[in-house]
């Protein structure tokens, strides 16, 4: 039987209290429900209680009314798993059994995803060594198993493959990661304090901009803070540059790795341009410094909104013509066409986020979905496509980097006046809070809970590149080993965003 959950809605704090706490049966149930009507389930996580037990506490998120529900459950050694009945709970349920010690009974494949020490056991017990596990293994007449990683040729973050194959066919991918882990979101109990910020704005270097906004964004819900629309439009700013420079690269490497030279030469100078865009407002090409709680530390006079825009344009026109070349190449094209292609309803049962889930036809983005800040005055159309191709995820990065621009242009020319910064006063103790930002890889998602001191007790966050690794494992069936750079790349998911 499922009951009905109290709504709330993003970035607004609720008392701890009235987060209904259900035996796990109806917990499992409730879950379940909403996930079959359209909910996607935002956060499942674990915190401690007194008496050695762990609460585990889901947040679910209703797209159709942009309302967030929030239930928890009291669990000791073992539940009956979720993963079976949702398999959006996989890596969550995984998460939880690593860091609590929690076994969830029925899970098909448990295993570590960050190998980290348990939370209950620190000190004590010793972290287990990144990739050292049991991987699945297909047995069988010329077939065999190709390792890739942890450590990669060039400047990339470590994270190993085990490929399972027939010839040049994939059977199965496995992904090991972990080797990025550095305890953020324990490092966070007790804050905010001098450093809470900058472990932020590095949860994952390219994000920088998108994870700061969820979190000054919580804080700010938790403290009452009215942010100014205009320190509120330059955030917005903020993070459609990041969303341009990252999708101009993007669309840069999957021409290089078909080996379609000219775009991506091109694209990987214009994605410079963007992100030289950003320095020009404060300071770093990754934005690091712009945004505070209580609004931004830097403002855009109208003399630079002039020359912003003005370099806007020359990079947009640069890009649009470096990617009218690889969409003029039927070669390309080709090799882009039912590469990794996943469905619809696949996308939807994994919770995938993003362009990854927006190439399979998937209308799912949170500045639509659940807005905030000046999303919710000032809309972007979401970009779509249906194939769920490699083809698709380039397509869809391309019309996002046209309507960012767009959108870029009008916030620079109707800034409005006001402060960029409010003061910013204590949280509400005893409290959770659910901020949801749309990143340039999808839903980021930061869920805290305040202590009876106004400090933050537990600290989630959520990485898209957390839900969508499973996404690039599932796409690799049935393609040609050698399609995996390009599919990889098509996904560009973070390693250090995963394993914070």
């Amino acid at each position: 039987m499922t009951i009905a959950l109290p709504s709330f809605h993003n970035c607004e704090p609720i008392p701890l209290a009235s987060v209904n706490c259900l035996p796990i049966h109806q917990f499992r149930a409730s879950i379940i429900s909403a996930l079959r009507e359209g909910s996607m389930l935002t956060a499942l996580f674990g915190t401690p209680m007194k008496d050695g037990r762990v609460q585990l506490i889901g947040v679910l998120a209703d797209p159709g009314t942009s309302s967030l529900s929030a239930l928890s459950t009291e669990v000791d050694e073992s539940y009956p798993c979720l993963t079976v009945d949702c398999p959006q709970a996989n890596w969550f349920e995984r998460e939880i059994a690593e860091q609590w010690q929690v076994k969830p009974q029925g899970h098909p494949w448990l295993k570590p995803i960050r190998f980290q020490a348990p939370y209950r056991s620190e000190g004590a017990a010793q972290a287990p060594v990144p990739g050292v596990t049991n991987f699945f293994a297909v047995s069988g007449d010329e077939v065999h198993e190709v390792a890739v990683g942890p450590v990669h040729a060039g400047i990339i973050e470590p994270g190993h493959f085990r490929f399972q194959c027939h010839g040049e066919r994939v059977l199965h991918l496995e992904i090991s990661l972990g080797y990025q882990h550095r305890g953020v979101e324990s490092a966070l109990v007790g804050g905010p304090g001098k450093r809470t910020i900058h472990e932020i704005e590095t949860l994952s270097g390219d994000t920088s901009i998108g994870h700061t906004i969820a979190h000054c964004e919580a804080i700010e819900g938790l403290c009452g803070a009215a942010v100014s629309v205009r320190a509120q439009a330059l955030r917005a700013i903020a993070l459609e540059l990041e969303r341009l420079a990252n999708h101009c690269g993007d669309l840069g490497a999957m021409a290089g790795d078909a080996g379609y030279l000219p775009t991506a030469s091109y694209c990987g100078r214009i994605r410079g341009d963007f992100l030289n865009l950003t320095a020009e407002i404060c300071g770093s090409r990754f934005g690091r410094g712009m945004v505070r709680p209580g609004g931004v530390l830097f403002d855009v006079d109208a003399n630079l909104a002039l020359e912003l825009t003005r370099r806007l344009d020359t990079a947009l026109k640069d890009v649009e013509d470096a990617v009218r070349l690889m969409w003029d190449a039927p070669s390309l094209q080709a090799r882009f066409q039912d590469t990794g292609a996943l469905t619809a309803a696949t996308c939807a049962a994994l919770g995938l986020v993003g362009p990854a889930a927006r190439a399979c036809g998937v209308e799912r983005d949170i500045r639509q979905d659940f807005p905030s800040g000046v999303f919710r005055f000032a809309q972007i159309p979401i970009s779509i496509s249906d194939s769920g191709d490699v083809l698709a995820r380039a397509w869809v990065r391309w019309l996002e980097i046209q309507r960012s621009g767009v959108f870029i242009r009008e916030q620079l020319a109707a800034l409005p006046a006001g402060p960029i910064r409010v003061a910013v006063g204590p949280m509400l103790p005893a409290h959770l809070i659910v901020s949801l930002t749309e990143g340039w890889r999808g839903a980021i998602t930061h869920a805290a809970i305040t202590d009876r001191d106004g400090r933050f007790a537990r600290y989630k966050i959520i990485d898209p590149s957390f839900r969508n690794w499973i996404g690039l494992a599932i796409a690799m069936r049935e393609q040609q080993i050698s399609d995996f750079p390009l599919c990889n790349k098509s996904f560009n998911l973070s390693y250090c965003g995963h394993d914070l």
